[in-house]
Formats: structure tokens, sequence, C-alpha cells
């Protein structure tokens, strides 16, 4: 069952979290005993006024009952409450705080987005107290009461207007407000949502490229057991080396995770600095890596440096999954404004075909993230070919 919907600009009425619609007692008992007080105080002074009796006490009452509503029926509130104050004054009853419901009222319909109910409102107070002030007073009580002035009747204009200004405001800063949080509240998801998608990426590199490893290492290590034991004990070797970098990789990306903005990893994480690692991992695995480097090298700033490792990781790991070839060539060149890497391997492709699933789509999120780009695909010589480029600054885009 969906929560019934709102009209742009009204807000919908408070409620207690999994409770029934919350009424404004305090507000409304506050109007109710100013009426009742002031009103009282108000009648010693208008001896010509008809006295509070039974019925004016009860049309005081009404009026903050009526308010406790205005939450939920805010337009219904604002009309109820302009009524009562009319009957009031036409049975000749004093003047006084008997406005306050209808002020409250009306204010409550314009924050919550009920501005024509507000007018309305007010509009039919004022509207009924001109009429009543200069041509019905003659029939109604008390006796011998004398036309108002038009002037009074304009200041009671001015003070509608002003009450409806005042309520216009408040709602404009609620809704501003509102806007605000909400644009927070979204920056703070899409802050989560780009964390966990960094995590998830990352997890994904550390364990794709040694259970890879592993896999192959596992695969050798079980059709030598017989035949060359000591070359199976070597690749168990390589499966347990592997593992356990993988484990702490893992674990670095889980401590970052459960406590963010906290301690610096126990462990730097890795660069470009680190592929003649990557190359030897390759190398148990049966691929010969092969790193040449052009240019003048530059220490890239942490982010692109771990950016650019994984994307060769993510590409070498594609060649031991995805290709027949047992070579692959890592070309590291820097450019005065840019870094570019390119990996190729001879082919032919086996299985799914090297490149694709998670791990190209990975590396181009990579380098989006710092303004690069990734090309991939078959080289007409029947390898694959993975270039990235990536410009060399210190800001990651956003």
């Amino acid at each position: 069952m969906t929560a019934p919907a709102t009209e742009p600009g009204r807000r919908p009425w408070h409620r207690l979290p999994g409770g029934p619609a919350r009424l404004p007692w305090r507000s409304s008992g506050a109007v109710l005993l100013i009426q009742l007080v002031g009103s009282r105080f108000a009648a010693h002074h208008q001896q010509d006024r008809v006295s509070l009796d039974l019925f004016a006490h009860a049309l005081l009452v009404l009026g903050p009952l009526l308010l406790l509503a205005r939450h939920r029926h805010p337009p219904q509130v604002a009309l109820g409450t302009a009524l009562v104050v009319l009957v009031y004054l036409g049975a000749g009853y004093p003047y006084g705080p008997i406005y306050l419901s209808v002020v409250v009222g009306s204010f409550g319909a314009v924050v919550t987005g009920h501005r024509k109910a507000a007018w309305a409102a007010l509009g039919l107070l004022w509207t009924g107290l001109t009429l009543t002030g200069h041509w019905l007073h003659r029939w109604l009580p008390p006796d011998d009461d004398r036309a108002t002035d038009w002037g009074g009747d304009a200041a009671a204009a001015a003070w509608a207007v002003a009450v409806l200004a005042v309520g216009e405001l408040v709602r404009v800063r609620r809704e501003q407000r509102a806007r605000e949080r909400a644009a927070r509240e979204e920056a703070e998801r899409r802050r989560a949502d780009e964390e966990r998608l960094r995590i998830a990426r990352e997890l994904h590199d550390v364990l794709a490229h040694s259970i890879s490893v592993i896999n192959v290492q596992a695969g050798m290590g079980l059709a030598l057991l017989d035949t060359d034991p000591d070359q199976a004990r070597s690749a168990l070797t390589t499966i347990k080396a592997a593992s356990k970098e993988a484990l702490g990789e893992v674990r670095q990306v889980l401590d970052t995770l459960r406590a963010p903005g906290g301690a610096a990893p126990r462990a730097p994480a890795p660069g470009l600095d680190r592929l003649p690692e990557l190359a030897e991992q390759a190398r148990q695995a049966g691929l010969r890596v092969t790193v040449d480097t052009r240019g003048t090298a530059v220490a890239l700033p942490p982010g692109a440096d771990l950016a650019a490792f994984r994307i060769v990781q993510e590409a070498v790991t594609n060649i031991v999954r995805h290709s027949g070839s047992r070579t692959a060539h890592v070309l590291l060149r820097y450019a005065p404004d840019l870094v570019e890497l390119r990996i190729d391997d001879d082919g032919p492709a086996t299985g799914g075909g090297s490149g694709g699933g998670n791990g190209l789509v990975g590396m181009r999120e990579r380098a989006a993230a710092f303004g690069g780009t990734v090309e991939a695909g078959a080289r007409p010589d029947g390898g694959f070919r993975v270039t990235a480029r990536l410009p060399l600054t210190d800001k990651e885009i956003t």
C-alpha cells in the first residue's frame, strides 16, 4: 500500500514514527487559554457589547478545537475558524483575541501551500465584518450599534495581508530548507554509491587477478602431482603466496570500509612501481610479461598510480584467463601531459574472449575517474590490445 500523494509545495501532515497523525495540542491549548482569558478581560472594557454567555464560550472553544486538525485539513480549518469568528462577532460579543484562531488557521494553510484557502478565509472574514459593520449592524446585536469606519476596515485588510505575507515567507524558507536537506541527502547517497563502486572495483581487481593465478597453479599442481611432485610443490607455494597477498589487499580494502577517514592503511596502495611483482606473478601463472618504459618517468598521484596499476593488472589477468598467448607486452610511455599504458598479447582468444565482463568496465571507470580513457579491441594480427591514457593531474574527477 502506497502513501497518498501530496501536491507540489504542500507539506504532508505530521506523523509520529509508525503512529497516527500528531495533533498540535500545545499550540491549540495556548490559543484556547489566550482566547478565554483575553476575551473575559476585553469584556470588562466593552460594556456596550453583548456579555459573554455559554454560546460565546462555546465559540471561543470551537476555534482552538478546529486548530487541532490544521495539519491534516488546513483549508477546512482556515475557513472554519473564519466562520466561527464571524458568528462570534455577528452575535455582538466583545472584540478581542477571538481573531487568534483564524490567524493561526490561515497561517497554517499558507505554510502548507494552501494559499487559495487562506486568502478565501481571510477574505470571507473581512467581507463579513465589512458588511456587518456598515449595513447589517442595524439588525444584529447589540442594540444601538454604530457603523464602523472605513479606516478600521483598511487596517484590518492590511493586517490580513501581513498575516499571509509572513506565512508565505515561512513557507518559502521551509521549502528552501527541505530542498537543501534533500540535496545534502542526495549528495551523501551519491558519495556512498561511489564509495561502494570503488570498493567493489578494488575487490574485483584484487580477487580476479589472484584467483586467476591460483586457478592456473592449482590445475598445474593437479596435473603434475603424480609425475612431478617438485613442480606440484612449487605450484602450491605460488598458490599460498598469491592467496596471502590477496587476503592482505582485501583486508586493506575492508579496513578502509570499516573506518572511513580514520587511520591510514597499514600498507601503501600498489602503484606502477609494483609492475615487476605483477610480471613475476604472471610468470608463475604461465604468462611471460615484458615491461618497456619510454620517456622520463614521473611520480603519479596516489589515486592515479593505483588506477594505472589496476588497469595493467586487469589486462594481464584477462590475458591469463581468456587468451591462448603465453606472452604479453606492457608499454609504459610518459608524455609531458599524460601517461599511456598499452598492454598487448598475441592471442588467440579462448572461451569468452579477453576484455569481457566487468573487467573492461572497471578499467574504463578507473580511467574516467581521473579524466582518462581506455580503449580495448582486437588487433589486425589476431592479438588483443588495451590502451589507457591518464592525464598527469592530481585531481580526481567527481
